[in-house]
């Protein structure tokens, strides 16, 4: 049986190989069942060494084959297929997929420390809506702004982020990914009015080169709308969403909804 050792080495070592590829569902990742075979190798390879007589066995085909003495057969398959198997891994690793590449895509992009917005550069650390800071204190005012960003809003952007403001508008199934849904707790209400006021701003060009590509359709809002509409449009993206923005607690130091 021993002069067999090599022969159910490899039997063994194929089969959990097509057993882990055949025999699981769903596919295991590449990565796992590397290291399932990793340690199926080494398992085998410990218990052939772990007895002299056991290992010489294992060793005596190869050296049959590479001192002459196995069939001309078994040398040009060995002597072939070595050769063959390392061409044919390295083809695997370098070969071109018919899959589509991935592509990462990060929803709120790390905002640059500066930008340029109508003609000037803004500090985005400092940036604040002027609107709410002037109106703080008089409701009513800020409620009059507020209308008005509603109709900048729907002259603009309803088209793409729909009637009410979900992301649905009649041109948002045209693009991939989909406008915005500024309902979705995990968009406006996560984010500080600066950072809004510099996506809208700068548009999709404005995006960092990091982590691209970013797919993004929104257009450079600055060179149609000034200063004063574009906070005005944030405003009711706010309000219309039922949303807070979030600020930055000075005297706490904390951040906060």
């Amino acid at each position: 049986m021993q002069r067999w050792t090599l022969h159910i080495a490899v039997a063994l070592w194929l089969s959990v190989l097509f057993g882990l590829k055949l025999g699981v569902r769903p596919p295991m990742p590449a990565s796992v069942l590397m290291i399932y075979m990793t340690l199926t190798t080494i398992g085998i390879l410990v218990f052939v060494a772990a007895n002299e007589e056991r290992f010489q066995a294992f060793l005596a085909p190869l050296k049959a084959v590479f001192a002459g003495r196995a069939p001309k057969a078994a040398q040009i398959a060995v002597l072939a297929g070595i050769p063959l198997l390392a061409g044919w891994g390295a083809w695997l690793r370098t070969a071109p997929s018919l899959d589509a590449p991935f592509e990462p895509r990060v929803v709120h992009p790390e905002p640059p420390t500066s930008f340029s917005s109508h003609g000037k550069r803004i500090d985005a650390a400092t940036l604040k809506n002027p609107l709410r800071a002037a109106q703080e204190k008089n409701p009513a005012e800020l409620e009059k702004l507020t209308q008005q960003g509603k109709t900048i809003y729907y002259q603009n952007c309803f088209f793409c982020h729909g009637d009410a403001l979900a992301g649905d508008g009649h041109f948002a199934n045209a693009f991939s990914p989909i406008p915005a849904n500024f309902r979705d707790v995990g968009t406006i209400s996560m984010l500080q009015e600066s950072f809004v006021y510099w996506r809208v701003a700068t548009g999709g060009p404005g995006l960092p080169k990091g982590a691209t590509p970013w797919l993004s359709a929104m257009p450079v809002w600055q060179n149609f709308l000034s200063e004063d509409e574009i906070w005005k449009a944030i405003l009711y993206i706010y309000a219309g969403s039922g949303s807070t923005p979030r600020t930055w607690d000075e005297e706490g130091g904390h951040e906060k909804h």
